[in-house]
């Protein structure tokens, strides 16, 4: 199985690669002229999506001006199944829209593998409305053989400006293992790592362009000083 383990991740990011650049593209640009613009750019998911915020903000080579709209209920940290129940709860992202304060031409990037329950949906309608810019990375192939759970009967790939398909199939895992009833090694995690990083690239590669340099986090782990990344935080995302 191990050539075959490799051979699924591989075959996901390749036909991201082939198949999304013009999404990847037009989401760094809307990114990028946000922050040249003086708006903000916020990202989100729940249950194992939360991970595209962790991938983006806070990380060695990440943006710093990234803002995760990221409470404990939406992650995995207290409960495994707690925010499989908040995700499908109608309201709580009109909540969490107010107090990031979402604003128009700001840009909210949400994650959900099959962006069909009431969080993201509902998040990325509540952004639509006050005149931000919605990015969504999702599963085509999931979100369309599933009904939504949202109120409003939309999925995700239906609200968002742009979307990024990040290739993966119905139930995210892609593997079948000898033995096992359940297939394994869902893709999910690794496309999305590698769609995240393509935007952010991008997005710094634009913002370079126009002769302002890009914040970047540093290692803390190399020679950088704390301070370098303390300045940041407090300009863009932590401000006190």
């Amino acid at each position: 199985m191990y050539q075959e383990i490799f051979q699924t991740g591989l075959t996901v990011v390749n036909k991201i690669r082939q198949t999304q650049q013009k999404a990847i593209e037009t989401s760094a640009h809307l990114i990028a002229d946000a922050f040249v613009n003086g708006h903000t750019f916020y990202v989100s998911g729940s249950g194992h999506s939360h991970t595209v915020c962790e991938e983006f903000y806070g990380r060695a080579g990440g943006l710093a001006f990234c803002v995760p709209i990221l409470t404990s209920e939406l992650t995995m940290t207290e409960h495994p199944t707690k925010s499989s129940y908040i995700e499908k709860l109608s309201g709580y992202a009109a909540i969490l829209g107010k107090l990031y304060h979402i604003q128009k031409d700001d840009v909210v990037l949400l994650a959900s593998n099959s962006g069909r329950n009431a969080y993201p949906v509902e998040l990325a309608q509540y952004a639509k409305e006050k005149g931000a810019k919605v990015i969504a990375i999702t599963s085509r192939s999931h979100s369309e053989a599933t009904p939504s759970r949202a109120p409003s009967g939309k999925k995700l790939m239906e609200v968002a400006d742009v979307v990024i398909d990040n290739c993966g199939e119905l139930g995210d895992a892609a593997l079948s293992v000898p033995g096992c009833a359940t297939k394994m090694m869902p893709t999910s995690s690794i496309a999305n790592a590698f769609i995240v990083q393509a935007i952010s690239v991008l997005a710094a590669e634009k913002i370079a362009a126009l002769g302002i340099e890009p914040p970047v986090f540093v290692s803390l782990n190399g020679l950088a000083d704390q301070s370098v990344n303390d300045a940041l935080y407090r300009q863009y995302t932590r401000l006190y």
